[in-house]
């Protein structure tokens, strides 16, 4: 079960915001019955990226076993 707080990974690509599938986020709400996420995409430097309201089938929680990885943001 996915909560707030907790740092996702984007299941596919949103070119028009210049994010990957893989790209790390962070759940700032979960609706109720955990149908949907506002999930926030900052960069390293703190500048939001995107807020967007995802499906549960567009996330996924990080696994135990994963090495994090760094690339420059896309322009969206």
């Amino acid at each position: 079960m996915i909560r707030e707080l907790e740092t996702i990974v984007l299941t596919r690509d949103f070119p028009e915001h210049g994010l990957a599938k893989g790209d790390l986020g962070g759940v700032v709400h979960r609706y109720p019955n955990g149908e949907a996420f506002e999930v926030e995409f900052v960069t390293a430097d703190g500048r939001t990226v995107a807020v967007l309201t995802l499906t549960g089938s567009e996330i996924r929680s990080m696994a135990r076993g994963e090495i994090l990885h760094v690339r420059e943001l896309a322009s969206a």
